[in-house]
């Protein structure tokens, strides 16, 4: 039992981390927009979509808590790289 709360907990850690990631990023390329500061976004999103797939795959998260957290990142996303007009 405490082998799979170690996975959990790890899974949910690294989880936690690229998602600030993102979000870290996108208030970069907010202050400094410029290609790099975009594709690091970019890069950082396709990340976090990845990680919160394999947590829902695995059982860590449940399918709408994932849902939920890449809807989150990716509105933030696009608030900065598609401002409104």
């Amino acid at each position: 039992m405490q082998t799979r709360a170690r996975a959990l907990g790890s899974n949910t850690s690294a989880l936690r981390t690229l998602m600030k990631r993102c979000f870290n990023a996108c208030d970069a390329y907010g202050s400094a927009p410029g290609e790099e500061a975009k594709a690091s976004v970019q890069a950082s999103l396709r990340e976090a979509f990845s990680k919160i797939d394999k947590a829902v795959k695995v059982g860590v998260l449940h399918r709408n808590n994932g849902a939920n957290q890449k809807s989150r990142l990716s509105s933030a996303v696009r608030k900065v790289l598609e401002p409104a007009s």
